[in-house]
């Protein structure tokens, strides 16, 4: 379908008509996804060149999805995807699929994924254009899903075309995006359109006065019509935005005085709106607006769809809304809020008009902002914080109502991340001297705003104030709990785990949810600094009970108890609609990095990582990278752990936390380690233990060994001794835990040279569910039964070499290969047979793919969505998006057709990865 503008309106437009053709071509021919941006100042053609991609597209087949966003509408969750899923013929979305989805807007990370996997499976069989005009106007949650969704259907084909004045700075990992910026048109353009409108030669006044549209189209346009209404010679205002409004002025002068008034209503509401809401400001029925409509409709102003009436350009809107006074402007604002509520709209829908108009002491704006931060809280905290700050500003500085409208501000803005907003929030309430109760109240809601600025000692110092003269018994069971919570990165845990048991004893006293779920929360984090595994499996099997959100804290607890069978179950029973996404891929990773599935662990972090940084929340990111790190040192990939630590570095710098600091140096001592700089390596595992005893079980539970040998190559034997220590006290805590009492024993046998005790240990670890650590001691007996001249290295030996290889432990795989080759030299036997990689993997092909990827890539050819595929391999569909996009990018292709034709080409040399 080639060829020139099919209007006029297209004059000048012709080069990124074509760039839109082709994307819309590839993406039909099975190039994968795309993103088109059209980005310009109002007026400049950007609506017309949508509208003419989505003729291309229908014509070229396409499903199509046509939208726009609202600029006074820009509040209510999804409206604007909404508006175009739901149209066309057919439509992307059913009706009752959205209605199922926007019954979930609180979960916007399951939300995003489901309506991702409704676009995938219609787009299975039929390319898809989305389409949505006027973006920078976009909801909340609408911009979040189209920051997440192109990446997520980047394989699938699905052209996004979105218009706006700016860039929406969409996702980096995203399909191929093509900006076009529409710049100004040319001369020659604006004379063919000069030519379509008067028709004939362009006299020479003409092509002056269209310099003066800055070659704004719609500009051109108006003067245009102008121009042929009152001829070339007629009086023509001086600017081009002063001659658009003068230019409508003129219109308007000509309408009758209830027309006018009408039209300035209209342009409050918005730039669409429905007759009755604009009869209900003009204090007049909707039968008695006929005739001024009529007259608008006529006048080239406002066009109507059956249902709502719009302004035929949001410029024209501008134009009469500028001729508004500003105190009519406000009053009709706050006039339209209150209409809105009033007819049953939701404070959401009245909040954009509040943000106008509201004055100081105006309680119900107060009281409408307030209904609305509630109602946006779960799917879009930024907007909640902001708009609960603003009801705070509205409360006159003395009103007693200060302190609950603080308070709900202090807890939006704790749960937008905004930590040290939150703390001078409450603090300049608390300034304020409020009543005791109340006081009380405010310290207990700044404490997780305390805790999360890892201000422990500040948070132990308010709760203990706030309990002196606490009187609800709530609150004062919310208090001991967060002081339980600070006292658990002190020294005396026993204390802490009392303090804990007394707020669980309050919290049941006074039939309180919040203090019930801090207490038990805190009597968990309690049990893991202390080292009792079976302690805090039975504070957080409780706390998952209680409530749901917590399995993730469950699951990780049973695998420091080895019990990875429940651990399993629990993973199986979350399902993909989790309210905490990244936190349940984290504890999926915890389970297979226990399990020794390497690359399956680090597709898990990299899900978990990516989650975070879709909701902005890198709650976690120093514990991903730290493993992802310790991974990478394990695989002998230096660089990559290197850049691992730079993250972890940066994110400390912008962000210190002390609860991150043992892990951080921890993984700087391994990586020294692996430099060969033992000495800074024992330092940094010495500074772990020494600054922050809290974390002595938490970090090095599982890593004692490691931490011990880094502490012998340095020649460091206090260090090393006071290490087995701690591991034969955490075996004594954990009498029922292989792991732990395998690692006593294998620390200790290091220390010692004893050869007994690793036996003892290889024995033990045999009976848990870890494979790398048995291999570790199995290596270390090989390595010790080698020296002695005992034939039994062998085994010990192949033992080890076996689980290191099959894990893609790819330095300790080689060590030990070394050492069993001379063994079996020695003794006259055959060497094992290599299984695994002999290297590090290559970057790109098919050897290049992980098991799972591989999987994933022979379901995904075969026609499975990403959802079915999950379903298949018993995964989360996050994680299927993560091995997908990895396939992707090793193969080097860029859809689903793609990948197929590949699939079936190296099955046909036998060389495709086996499902």
């Amino acid at each position: 379908m080639n060829g020139g503008p099919s209007r006029p309106g297209l004059r000048g437009r012709e080069p990124e008509l074509e760039r839109l053709r082709a994307l819309v071509e590839g993406v039909r021919d099975g190039d994968g996804g795309a993103i088109a941006l059209l980005l310009g100042e109002p007026g400049i053609g950007k609506t017309v060149l949508l509208e003419e991609t989505v003729s291309i597209a229908r014509a070229n087949g396409f499903l199509v999805s046509q939208g726009r966003a609202e600029e006074l509408h820009d509040l209510a969750p999804l409206t604007s995807l909404a508006s175009g899923l739901l149209d066309g013929d057919p439509p992307l979305l059913s009706t009752a699929d959205f209605a199922h989805l926007a019954g979930h807007h609180d979960q916007r990370i399951w939300l995003v994924e489901r309506l991702a996997q409704l676009i995938e499976e219609r787009s299975a069989g039929t390319p898809a254009l989305i389409a949505i005009d006027d973006v920078q106007w976009a909801d909340p949650l609408s911009r979040f899903a189209l920051n997440v969704m192109p990446a997520r259907l980047r394989t699938s084909p699905v052209l996004w075309l979105l218009a706006g004045r700016e860039d929406p700075g969409l996702s980096g990992d995203g399909p191929r995006t093509t900006s076009l910026p529409l710049r100004p048109l040319s001369d020659g353009a604006l004379a063919e359109l000069a030519r379509d409108v008067l028709g004939g030669d362009v006299p020479q006044r003409v092509t002056e006065l269209l310099d003066g549209s800055g070659g704004n189209p719609f500009l051109a346009a108006e003067m245009l019509t102008g121009i042929a209404a009152s001829g070339v010679d007629g009086p023509q205002p001086s600017e081009p935005p002063q001659r658009l409004v003068l230019g409508v002025r003129s219109r308007l002068a000509a309408l009758r005085p209830d027309t006018l008034h009408f039209l300035r209503i209209g342009s409050v509401l918005g730039r669409t709106f429905t007759l009755a809401d604009a009869a209900a400001l003009c204090g007049r029925p909707a039968s008695g607006l006929i005739c001024e409509l009529d007259e608008a409709i006529a006048a080239g102003l406002l066009d109507d769809d059956g249902e709502r009436l719009r302004f035929r350009h949001d410029l024209l809107r501008q134009a009469v809304y500028a001729d508004l006074a500003p105190s009519a402007r406000r009053a009709l604002h706050r006039e339209a809020a209150s209409r809105l509520v009033a007819t049953g709209g939701t404070s959401v829908d009245a909040v954009p008009h509040l943000l106008k108009s509201a004055g100081t002491g105006d309680d119900e704006a107060i009281a409408l902002l307030g209904r609305a931060a509630a109602d946006v809280s779960a799917v879009m905290p930024d907007l909640a914080a902001d708009l609960a700050v603003r009801a705070l500003e509205l409360v006159p500085p003395h009103a007693p109502a200060a302190f609950s409208v603080g308070e709900r501000a202090v807890t939006a803005l704790t749960r937008a991340g905004r930590y040290t907003r939150a703390r001078e929030t409450g603090d300049a309430l608390l300034a304020r001297r409020p009543p005791l109760d109340v006081f009380a109240r405010l310290q207990s809601v700044l404490g997780d705003t305390l805790w999360h600025l890892d201000d422990v000692d500040d948070l132990t110092r308010r709760s203990t104030a706030a309990l002196a003269v606490v009187t609800d018994p709530a609150v004062r069971a919310r208090l001991t709990a967060r002081q339980a919570l600070a006292r658990s990165r002190g020294r005396d845990l026993g204390a802490a785990r009392r303090t804990g048991e007394r707020a669980l004893a309050e919290a049941e006293r006074a039939g309180d949810r919040e203090a019930r779920v801090l207490a038990l929360w805190g009597l968990g984090e309690i049990a893991l600094n202390e080292g009792d595994c079976a302690a805090a499996v039975g504070h957080h099997t409780a706390l998952n009970a209680f409530d749901a959100a917590f399995l993730p804290e469950e699951v990780v607890a049973r695998v420091h108890l080895d019990d990875f069978d429940s651990a399993r179950r629990l993973l199986r029973t979350a399902g993909d609609g989790h309210l905490r996404p990244a936190m349940l891929t984290w504890a999926q990773g915890s389970l297979n990095l226990g399990l020794g599935r390497l690359d399956d662990a680090e597709a898990d972090l990299v899900t978990a990582e990516r989650l975070e940084a879709d909701i902005q929340v890198p709650g976690n990111l120093v514990n991903i990278r730290v493993s992802r790190g310790l991974l990478a040192v394990l695989r002998g990939d230096r660089e990559a752990a290197g850049e691992h630590l730079d993250v972890v570095r940066a994110a400390l710098a912008d962000r210190p936390n002390t609860g991150n600091h043992a892990a951080h140096q921890y993984l700087e001592a391994v990586v020294a380690d692996a430099d060969g700089d033992h000495a800074a390596a024992a330092e940094r595992v010495r500074s772990a233990q020494r600054d922050h005893p809290f974390v002595r079980w938490r970090l090095l539970r599982t890593r004692l060994v490691d931490a011990v040998r880094i502490a012998l190559r340095a020649g460091d034997r206090s260090l090393a001794g006071d290490l087995v220590a701690q591991a034969a006290g955490y075996a004594s805590r954990n009498p029922s835990v292989p792991t732990a009492q395998g690692t006593a024993a294998h620390a200790a046998a290091l220390l010692n040279a004893d050869h007994g005790l690793l036996e003892r240990s290889v024995r033990i670890l045999r009976t848990g569910p870890r494979p790398l650590h048995l291999a570790a001691a199995s290596a270390d007996l090989g390595r010790a039964l080698l020296a002695a001249g005992d034939a039994a290295a062998v085994p010990a030996l192949t033992t080890a070499y076996e689980a290191y290889a099959q894990a893609g432990a790819s330095v300790e795989a080689d060590l030990v290969r070394a050492g069993l080759d001379r063994a079996a030299a020695r003794s006259g036997q055959r060497s094992a047979r290599r299984t695994g990689p002999s290297g590090p993997r290559p970057g790109h092909g098919w050897e290049a793919l992980t098991a799972s990827e591989r999987k994933v890539a022979r379901l995904i050819a075969a026609g499975h969505t990403n959802r079915s595929a999950a379903a298949a391999l018993v995964v989360s569909p996050h994680t299927v998006n993560t091995h997908l996009a990895s396939v992707f990018r090793k193969l080097s292709v860029h859809s689903r057709v793609h990948l197929a034709r590949l699939v079936l080409a190296e099955a046909g040399t036998g060389d495709a990865p086996a499902g």
